[in-house]
This record gives structure tokens, C-alpha cells and sequence, in this order.
């Protein structure tokens, strides 16, 4: 197959400068032309160009830059006072820029926030986890006599001799005084070489337990039971949570706020079993009732800190709303996102981080950990209670801040609350309590409640924290105060920067020799716009065609292959 023409490929008036040109190459190569060639070539060699001088750099930077003023300072022919003028002007302009831009800087340094508030709507929301505990921890009458010979002395009810503590008699009904006296005579008992249990077993047995408290359970007016509680441990001892989170079962929901739509529970807190007081501790409890905590299935409950009480003798209504809130990491907030380093907690909540510490501060000093406190270290007996981990921890709560830093998590879920009450029973309601319960008016008055928990409305607030000052912004006051001052922008500064990179290679002396061709022939193709074409060899020869009628056309060599053309 026969190739084209070399007319046919490259056009009729273009073939002779192509000739041309490919003398040129053999030039290059270092072939010799005879005389008579359409190509006159001359070599020149310039391996260090004079550098322009700093007059001639400034010359060129006026005439490019469109700075507004610079010209006015430098304006060849311009009188003094007109210079002087300009140049005040312009230093001013720059002084204000650089002092409104450093202050805008140093605005976006201090990372500054604000908080958007949002209230929104819900078809259905997740009711919350709802933890009850009983204020005292023991009940009294459930002690048998190795419990007391064992904790009588962590209770507060016998001394270290195991002897009864002066003034518990006192504070005891007269019918059951006798029994204590009986209970806490040790002179004929053979007590056990070790405490029989772990005290989570100890706990477990002789706390409130909720199939005897619980008189009465409605959600959203069905009736439910203690088997909609489960059970969890804490500093209350063994409390109860409703609609708590737990494999394999849904969490309940709502589609309507106001009471009658939430958790109405009617409950005995059995006041006649609590520990006698006797005297002010640190963990003494003066009060009666119930500790009740609204928190989410994600957050472990925190009762003794975070909890509400519930008295006896009334009836509790608390409207709540859910919050639902967001915080930015740190330069711009203090949050924290990351899970807990021992496991114990799938989803980082403050509560978590502080349960965790202090089971870390525990099982470090004492061996042992309470019976509220997760991990796999053995449960403290009532002497270690007594003797370290309580103590323990009361220093760790003194020296917290140092401790345990538990910063807020980025995403968290709680719950306002709004706490009503009215007393029960009524006068007309009293008679009717009496038969149903068999208890006598003053038995409800002291030991009855009802705790009535639901949504105020069916809605939830949205509380984010959010950046103030991004660089976008700061970037466009920049820009904007650039434009009012010098009247420059971001191109300007490219201008600046690409021509000092011109200017740079120029001063450091780059450039090579190289060699220029003059086709002379083909006069009936003369033009007034040369084209300059670059050969693609290892030369980097440069060539200039003043022949071609054809604009902005490049040659291109592929030594020793032909050459081609391309126009644009």
C-alpha cells in the first residue's frame, strides 16, 4: 500500500515550507546544505544571557501589575509631591489591610462558635429509659444472722466487736426489738470461715424487690408488669429500668403526648424495712421514697447524681422532651467521640466515662470492684467495702477534676423535665386504697406513690453547635478588604507571583544555545506575522518560518521520522 503524497498530506502551499523545514533538521543533525538551499542557517551560542537589571525588573512589574497605585508611585516624569502623594496613599491602604486582616486571622483562630436551636416534629417517638431505685439499699427484716455478722458492721448497725450499736434499739419498733436482740447475740454462733456469696449475691437477695413495690403498671393505658423492668445495679443498690435496651427486644414507642400516653406506675416503698439511722455518715439518707432517672437506652443510669426523688403520698407528673444535642471536636468545642479503651460501654456517654474511671481507681487500690461497677475483677466483700472501696472512692470524687476528665460526648440524647404533684389520697379515694391494699391510710400516706412519666408533645428539640467563622469566610473578608484598600484580588496576587518566577529564571541565568533558521524562499508566501515552531529534538533548536501564510501553525519533528504540521 503506497503511502500519500506529500502534497495530498500536508496541502499545496504548505509543501515547500515542509522542505524547508527538513532542511532545517539536517542542519541540525550537522548535515551540510549546498549552496542554493532555500535555508541560510546561523548558530548562535548563548550560554549567559545578560541579566536584566533591577531598573528594567521594576519598569517591566509597573507595566504589568494592575495594583491600583503602584503606577501613580513610580509614573516616570511624575513630580515629587504627586509620587509622595500616591505613596502615602498606598502605604496607608496596605497598613489598614494588613491590621483588618490580622484581625480577621486571629478572629478565625479562636475558633469561635454559636448554638442553633431547633424545634422539630415526629410522627412517633422512642419513649425513653426510665431507671427507678429505692433510697435505702438493705432491707432491714430480710437479714439473717450471717448477714449480720458479716455486714452488721458495714450497715451501721453493730460496732467492730460486732456488739449492737448504741441507740439501733431505740430507733427500732417495740416488736421488733426482741428479734434484733436475738439476731445480733453472736455467743453461741459458729459463724462461717468466709463470707457465704459474693456481695452482688448479698445485694441481689436483700434488696426492694420490684414484685413487691410495684402495686400498679400502665404504658399508654395498657396494663404491664415487673416483667417489663430489668434490673441493673448502682450506687443505690439494685434499681430497675423500664424500656431499656436489651437483644431481642424493640424499644417502645409513642404517638401522642400528654398523660395517659407515657409510664404510670403506682409503687410501695416499704419504709417500715429501712435501715435504722442513727447518726450523721456520708451515707446517711434522711429521706424516703424513690430516685428516678429519664435517660437514654445508650447511657448507663447515674441515679445518685443525675436522678430526681419521688416522695411518697403524692402523685409525680413529669412532662419531658427530648434534646437531642451536637458538639464540635476540639480546636472549635471539647467533645469527645471515641469509645472507652476497656469496653464496658459500646457508645461513650459522660455516665460511662465516669462508671469506667472510677472502676479503673477502685480495682487498681482495692482488688475488688462494687457491685455497680462492670469488668470481670471480683465483687468486694463487706470489709473491703468498708475498709477501702467506699473511702476510695469519696477521695476520687475529691480530686476529680484531675482523675477522671470526662469530656461531653459530639452526639447525646436527653430529656428536660418539668416535675407537677398533687397529694394522695384524697379524702374520698382514702377507703377505697384501704380495701384494695388492706393498708391503713396512714401505711399509703407514708409508703404510696404514683410516678406518671410521658412527652409534653409529641416533638423534639435540636441544640448544634456550629462553626461561626469557616475559611471561606475569612477568605471573602480578605478578599472583600483587598478590593476596598488596593483593589486587588486573588489574580493580582498570581500576577505578582508568576511574573517574580519569570523574573527569577531570568536573573539566575537559565537558557542554552540553540540554532535559528531563516527560510528565505517562497517569497509569493511572505507574511508580516511569523509563526515560530519549535523542532523535537535534543537540540531544542528553535525555528523561525517567515514564509508561512498560514497563523499560529506548528511544526513538529520526530527525528528522523517526517515531519508534520498542526494548526490552531
Amino acid at each position: 500500500m503506497l503511502a500519500p503524497a506529500s502534497e495530498a498530506w500536508l496541502g499545496n502551499e504548505a509543501f515547500p515550507v515542509a522542505v524547508g523545514a527538513r532542511w532545517a533538521a539536517m542542519a541540525l543533525e550537522g548535515r551540510c546544505l549546498r549552496r542554493g538551499s532555500p535555508a541560510m542557517i546561523r548558530k548562535t551560542h548563548e550560554r549567559h544571557p545578560k541579566k536584566p537589571t533591577l531598573a528594567q525588573v521594576t519598569s517591566t512589574l509597573l507595566s504589568r501589575t494592575r495594583l491600583h497605585g503602584l503606577r501613580h508611585v513610580c509614573l516616570p516624569g511624575g513630580s515629587v509631591g504627586h509620587r509622595a502623594f500616591w505613596l502615602l496613599a498606598l502605604c496607608t491602604s496596605l497598613g489598614l489591610l494588613l491590621s483588618w486582616s490580622s484581625n480577621r486571622l486571629l478572629h478565625w483562630l479562636s475558633f469561635p462558635t454559636y448554638t442553633r436551636v431547633h424545634t422539630e416534629w415526629a410522627k412517633e417517638l422512642a419513649f425513653p429509659a426510665v431507671t427507678i431505685c429505692n433510697n435505702n439499699p438493705i432491707r432491714l427484716y430480710k437479714l439473717t444472722k450471717n448477714d449480720l455478722y458479716f455486714a452488721g458492721h458495714w450497715l451501721g448497725l453493730l460496732l467492730a466487736n460486732r456488739t449492737v450499736r448504741p441507740l439501733v434499739l431505740d430507733l427500732l419498733q417495740e416488736d421488733r426489738r426482741g428479734w434484733f436482740r436475738k439476731l445480733s447475740d453472736f455467743s453461741l454462733f459458729l459463724p462461717p470461715r468466709n463470707f457465704e456469696g459474693t456481695n452482688l449475691e448479698f445485694m441481689d437477695r436483700l434488696s426492694h424487690q420490684l414484685d413487691d413495690m410495684l402495686l400498679s403498671c400502665k404504658y399508654k393505658g395498657e396494663p404491664c408488669g415487673a416483667h417489663n423492668f430489668s434490673s441493673v445495679f448502682t450506687r443505690y443498690g439494685k434499681c430497675y429500668v423500664f424500656n431499656a435496651a436489651e437483644d431481642g427486644k424493640t424499644l417502645r414507642t409513642t404517638m401522642k403526648g400528654g398523660t395517659g400516653n407515657g409510664l404510670e406506675i403506682m409503687l410501695d416503698i416499704q419504709q417500715d424495712e429501712y435501715l435504722p439511722v442513727w447518726g450523721d455518715t456520708e451515707d446517711t439518707a434522711f429521706e424516703a421514697g424513690v430516685r428516678v432517672q429519664i435517660h437514654s437506652q445508650a447511657e448507663p443510669p447515674f441515679v445518685h447524681e443525675l436522678g430526681f426523688g419521688v416522695a411518697p403520698g403524692f402523685q409525680t407528673f413529669v412532662a419531658t422532651q427530648e434534646q437531642r444535642l451536637t458538639y464540635l471536636p476540639p480546636p472549635w468545642g471539647e467533645c469527645e467521640s471515641k469509645a472507652l479503651e476497656s469496653g464496658f460501654f459500646q457508645v461513650y456517654s459522660v455516665t460511662a466515662c465516669r462508671i469506667d474511671c472510677e472502676t479503673r481507681y477502685i480495682v487498681e487500690n482495692c482488688n475488688c470492684r462494687m457491685v455497680h461497677m462492670p469488668g470481670d475483677a471480683p465483687y468486694c466483700t463487706p470489709e473491703q467495702y468498708k475498709d477501702c472501696a467506699e473511702p476510695a472512692l469519696a477521695k476520687l470524687s475529691a480530686v476529680e477534676s484531675s482523675n477522671c476528665m470526662c469530656r461531653t460526648p459530639c452526639n447525646m440524647t436527653r430529656y428536660n423535665k418539668e416535675l407537677s404533684m398533687v397529694k394522695i389520697p384524697s379524702k374520698t379515694s382514702a377507703r377505697y386504697l384501704q380495701k384494695k391494699f388492706n393498708k391503713t391510710e396512714k401505711y399509703i400516706t407514708d409508703n404510696i406513690l404514683v410516678l406518671d412519666v410521658f412527652f409534653e408533645a409529641l416533638n423534639y428539640e435540636t441544640i448544634e453547635q456550629k462553626k461561626a467563622y469557616e475559611v471561606a469566610g475569612l477568605l471573602g473578608d480578605i478578599g472583600g478588604q483587598m478590593g476596598l484598600f488596593i483593589g486587588a484580588s486573588i489574580l493580582t496576587i498570581l500576577e505578582l507571583f508568576d511574573y517574580a518566577y519569570e523574573v527569577s529564571l531570568k536573573l539566575s541565568g537559565w537558557g542554552g544555545g540553540g540554532v535559528e533558521v531563516t527560510l528565505r524562499h517562497f517569497s509569493s508566501l511572505l507574511d508580516d506575522h511569523p509563526v515560530w515552531c519549535e523542532a523535537l529534538s535534543s537540540s531544542h533548536a528553535s525555528i523561525t518560518i517567515s514564509s508561512l501564510k498560514l497563523t499560529h501553525c506548528i511544526w513538529c519533528f520526530d527525528f528522523p521520522m517526517n515531519p508534520y504540521f498542526k494548526c490552531y
